[in-house]
C-alpha cells in the first residue's frame, strides 16, 4: 500500500521577504542560492510597510500619498535591482512581488498563497527588535513553515 505524500525531499517553492537592507539582501542571495540548487520555485517578496505607510495621521495633507509612492518607487528599483543581479548571476527566473501593509501578515498571506514550503527572511538590524520582536522572529514563532534567518 503507498501512502500519499504531499510535498518532495526538498522545497519547491523559496519566499523570501527584501527590504533593501544589508541582511534581506543576503537573504535574497542565499534563497536564490537554494532555490537554484533545490531547482525549486524562487518568490521575492518587497512590502511596503506600515512604517512606511502608516500612522501618518499628523502629516501635513499629501504627506502620505508622497510617502506611499516613494514605498512604490522603492519597492520598484529593488525589482530592477534583483533582476540585473539575476542575469549577470545567470539565475533562473523568479518571481517579484509587492505588497502594502505590515509585513509580517503580508509575508505570511503569500507564503500561504504560493504555498511556500521554506521561508528565508534576514535578521533584523534594529535595536528595539530586541524588546518588540524582529518579523524574522514572529514568522519563526508562528510555526508555519521552516524560516531560515540570515545574519
Amino acid at each position: 500500500m503507498s501512502r500519499f505524500e504531499l510535498g518532495t525531499d526538498g522545497p519547491m517553492v523559496v519566499l523570501t521577504g527584501v527590504d533593501g537592507s544589508r541582511t534581506s539582501l543576503r537573504a535574497a542571495a542565499y534563497a536564490a542560492g537554494l532555490a537554484r540548487r533545490q531547482g525549486s520555485r524562487l518568490v521575492v517578496v518587497y512590502v511596503a510597510g506600515a512604517g512606511a505607510m502608516g500612522g501618518l495621521a499628523g502629516l501635513a495633507p499629501g504627506s502620505a500619498a508622497a510617502i506611499a509612492v516613494s514605498a512604490r518607487e522603492y519597492g520598484e528599483q529593488l525589482r530592477q535591482q534583483a533582476y540585473e543581479s539575476a542575469k549577470l548571476m545567470n539565475m533562473p527566473p523568479f518571481e517579484f512581488l509587492t505588497a502594502e501593509g505590515d509585513p509580517y501578515n503580508e509575508i505570511t498571506r503569500i507564503a500561504k498563497e504560493v504555498r511556500a514550503d521554506t521561508v528565508v527572511i534576514g535578521a533584523s538590524e534594529s535595536a528595539g527588535h530586541r524588546l518588540v520582536g524582529s518579523l524574522a522572529v514572529r514568522l519563526v514563532r508562528a510555526g508555519l513553515w521552516p524560516v531560515t534567518v540570515v545574519p
